[in-house]
This record gives C-alpha cells, sequence and structure tokens, in this order.
C-alpha cells in the first residue's frame, strides 16, 4: 500500500507540473516561426557578432525560456546559418521557445593548427561572444523585452566547437583555472590567464565583446558531440549538462584525446570522462551514446534520424528544468543563486534525503527562501 500511495504521490505530482507548462516546450505545438538577425555586440559591429533570433508565430507569450545554440566548425568555420542550428532553433520555437543561433569569433586555419595558444584563445573569444549575446538577451529584456524571453532561463548549447563553447561558458568560472606556464608547439612558453588579461582587461571572463552591466549566466548546458579541456572547471554548484555523443568520434573524443586525433592539437575531455565527474559533484546531467558514431551526425540536422533523437533527448532533459515545473523558484533566483546556502534535500513528501536515486524528483532547500527542483535522470 505505501508502495502504491508513493507512486500515485508521484503521477499526481508530475501531472500537475506537466500542467502547469500549459501544454507547452514538449511537442512542436506551432506551426511556423519569425526570424530576427541583429547584432548582439555593442563593441563589434560586424557579421562575427550576428546572431538570429527565432520566435513561434503568433505566441502570444512573454516570458519564455530561451536556448541558445552555436554552431560547429573547428573554431575555423561555419556560421549560424548551418543545417543543424536551423533545425535545432526551428523546433526548439514551434515548442514555444525563443530559440537563438549566434556567429562568433574564428581563427585562421594554418595558425589555428600550429599552435595550442591559439586553438585555447580561440575557445576563450568564442565564450566572451556567447557571453555577450547572453548579456545582449538581458539587456534586450531590460529594453521592452522584444522577444518575450524569461530571463531567469536561459540555456546554451551547440555541434562541436559550439559545445565546447557552451561548456565553457558555462563552468569556466575563475581566472585562476586557467592554466600558466604552458609549451606551445614552437616551445614558447604561454599562459592563458596573461590572454585572458591582455584581451578582456578589467573584464576578465566577460570578455571584451560588450553589454556589460548584464549577468552572463545560463541555466543548463547542452553539448553535441563537444568536450571540455578540465573535468575540474565542472564543480557542485554548476549548471545542468545534457549531452549526445559518438562512441567513434575521433575529432572530439568520447573520453580524453587530442582534437582530430592530432597531437599537435589540444586534448579536450567528452561525455565518457565528463559525465561521471559531473556524477560525482552531484550536478544534473544526463547523455544519449551513439555506439559507434562518428562526430557528423548533427552535421546535416534533421536528415539524420540520430540528431532528431538528440533534439527530441535535450528537449525532454530541458523540460524537467523549466520554470513551470519549477514555480515556487523564488523571484530572485537568477541574482541570489550565486550566493545562497543549501539547507537540506528533500522528496515530494517532504522527507529529508542524503542519497539521491534515478528517476527522482528532489528540492532543495536554500536560506535565501528558495526552492529549487532537481530530477536525478
Amino acid at each position: 500500500m505505501k508502495k502504491l500511495f508513493l507512486a500515485l504521490s508521484f503521477l499526481s505530482f508530475n501531472n500537475l507540473l506537466n500542467a502547469q507548462c500549459d501544454g507547452r516546450y514538449q511537442s512542436e505545438i506551432f506551426n511556423s516561426v519569425n526570424v530576427t538577425t541583429l547584432n548582439y555586440s555593442d563593441v563589434y559591429n560586424d557579421v562575427r557578432h550576428e546572431m538570429d533570433i527565432y520566435t513561434p508565430n503568433a505566441d502570444t507569450i512573454t516570458n519564455r525560456p530561451v536556448v541558445i545554440y552555436i554552431h560547429g566548425g573547428g573554431f575555423i568555420m561555419g556560421d549560424k546559418n548551418s543545417v543543424d542550428c536551423v533545425d535545432f532553433c526551428e523546433s526548439f520555437a514551434k515548442r514555444g521557445y525563443v530559440a537563438v543561433s549566434i556567429n562568433y569569433r574564428l581563427s585562421d586555419y594554418s595558425t589555428w593548427m600550429s599552435s595550442n595558444k591559439e586553438q585555447l584563445e580561440s575557445i576563450m573569444l568564442a565564450v566572451f561572444d556567447s557571453k555577450a549575446a547572453v548579456r545582449y538577451l538581458r539587456k534586450d529584456f531590460e529594453n521592452g523585452n522584444n522577444f518575450g524571453i524569461d530571463t531567469t532561463t536561459i540555456f546554451i548549447g551547440g555541434y562541436s566547437a559550439g559545445g565546447v563553447t557552451a561548456i565553457h561558458h558555462a563552468y569556466l568560472d575563475s581566472i585562476s583555472d586557467l592554466s600558466d606556464n604552458l609549451v606551445d608547439n614552437d616551445g614558447t612558453i604561454f599562459n592563458m590567464q596573461s590572454s585572458v588579461d591582455s584581451i578582456a582587461g578589467v573584464h576578465g571572463l566577460e570578455g571584451d565583446a560588450g553589454n556589460y552591466g548584464y549577468s552572463s549566466k545560463v541555466s543548463g548546458v547542452i553539448s553535441f558531440a563537444a568536450g571540455i579541456v578540465k573535468t575540474s572547471f565542472i564543480d557542485q554548484y554548476d549548471e545542468p549538462l545534457v549531452s549526445a555523443h559518438g562512441t567513434f568520434d575521433l575529432v572530439a573524443n568520447y573520453y580524453c584525446w587530442p582534437v582530430y586525433n592530432n597531437p599537435s592539437v589540444i586534448t579536450v575531455c567528452g561525455p565518457g570522462i565528463i559525465h561521471p565527474h559531473a556524477d560525482s559533484v552531484g550536478i544534473i546531467n544526463d547523455q544519449l551514446v551513439f555506439i559507434g558514431e562518428d562526430h557528423y551526425w548533427p552535421y546535416d540536422g534533421n536528415i539524420n534520424p540520430k540528431f532528431i533523437e538528440a533534439v527530441d533527448f535535450t528537449n525532454n532533459f530541458l523540460y524537467q528544468l523549466l520554470p513551470c515545473n519549477n514555480n515556487i523558484l523564488g523571484k530572485d533566483h537568477c541574482n541570489s543563486i550565486d550566493n545562497r546556502k543549501l539547507i537540506k534535500t528533500i522528496d515530494i513528501l517532504g522527507r529529508e534525503q542524503n542519497l539521491f536515486k534515478s528517476g527522482t524528483i528532489l528540492f532543495n532547500l536554500y536560506d535565501d527562501g528558495t526552492v529549487e527542483k532537481k530530477f536525478i535522470p
């Protein structure tokens, strides 16, 4: 009887959460989308700082979650009009999101391939641009909210280099985490902390692309065929992560290996290393693994069924994180999240929990009065 009661309680609670989203965000409920192209930097006015903003056609909601999807191309090519970018953004906009595809600064091929310093700096420049894009959205919200967004719910992700950008956007929290005294391919010594200082100056990890005074914080990360330079960047206070990756990826390895399987290029670590680490520090995460698949399954967008599967998998993961499924969050959640302290974790019946079992919904109670729902995949 007790098990039946718990099951019914969970189902009733879950149904209530689903109802709170008014049928939005799970499936494509809009037939068409509008696309607006604009420059997102108040420092740079060029094609590399353009974004496309996808909104559901004829939608009247003005507090919609945002998902940013960043194109791949190895930090040397690609743009926001890539097939996967368009298909991803259209799908999410048709579900009721505001979806965004951004351009960012790219490197020269020959320079990039021959220098670890250039490779790491190209990641940082892309992160600086993505942070400016997030800040732009929050600045626009304060200046009329032209795109009807909820500034407390901005997810970021991408394919390949775009996923790498998103991961480091979210998880590289301190300039002190960057390595110093690194040896470049030609034997010279370089310091990534100094590189950031020389590019961004007083703005540090917020970068040099402007819109200062607004937060670049995001609510979750999406990684398609991407990886991270150091898993130690991810700690217990970080954002949820969802990944999709092939086990035979020789560009961005499922585990840890030099990019392109080339010893002249930096090593990044994929989901096979990232997700066990995320489990160990206790952040919400899940991954979709394509056994035997290489790096290019997202390249042609919806033409590849695996891309559609990954989009749906990502959507199901993000749906659990939406405010309409978590409306007991405090209004100042976005501003206070960095300063609050966890008091305890409880289940749906109010019982304190210390062990987190897969498939459960838990609630974190914080000292500022906010309550945060966690779905344990």
